[in-house]
């Protein structure tokens, strides 16, 4: 979920930029973690909290040359454990509960049903490999082979972030460019 900054587009600039980090400290680097530090505040104050473990789990990673920044769940671990936050950004379609029908000319009474045992389907038949049409349950809770689901709405709360401080944060990085690159051309001319 972590989001790569694309803040810095031309390819011309970045390796101009990352050949003067090299050879001289440069003002990008604290500019990025002081942006990605502002947008980090925003998504810990937008993302739905019921336990605030997930806005706990968001982390700031500002490459060394300054140029990259990633904001948001970083870590294998950490997605696997949090990889509910897309349903919450993104939001669930829902299941009705209802039998998949589809009309088809072929079968018996005009309609195709996909809700049968496929357990016993061999050779060509199941040669697609599907899969057996099987009771939901979580354990504890039997909810049948087509459980009503609802749908759920979007929180969005990643692009939100971004879009409160992008004015900010490019005002803050474009003036950090600027004072680079006039600071290597002062220290190349007198060199």
């Amino acid at each position: 979920m972590a989001r790569r900054s694309k803040l810095l587009g031309d390819f011309k600039l970045r390796r101009t930029l990352r050949n003067i980090n090299k050879t001289m400290d440069n003002e990008l680097k604290p500019a990025m973690e002081q942006a990605a530090g502002r947008i980090l505040a925003t998504q810990q104050q937008l993302i739905p909290k019921d336990t605030g473990a997930a806005a706990s789990a968001l982390r700031v990673y500002v490459s060394p040359s300054g140029l990259d920044a990633q904001i948001g769940i970083r870590g294998k671990r950490d997605n696997r454990r949090f990889y509910y936050l897309r349903f919450i950004e993104y939001g669930t379609k829902g299941y009705s509960g209802t039998l998949y029908q589809r009309a088809d000319r072929n079968a018996v009474g005009g309609v195709h049903t996909n809700n049968r045992d496929k357990s016993q389907l061999r050779g060509r038949r199941n040669s697609i490999r599907q899969r057996d049409t099987k009771n939901k349950s979580d354990g504890r809770n039997f909810f049948g082979k087509y459980p009503d689901i609802p749908a759920r709405p979007a929180h969005p709360w990643l692009r939100p972030s971004m879009d409160v401080n992008r004015e900010y944060v490019m005002a803050d990085i474009e003036t950090a460019i600027r004072r680079t690159l006039r600071k290597a051309s002062l220290g190349a001319g007198n060199g």
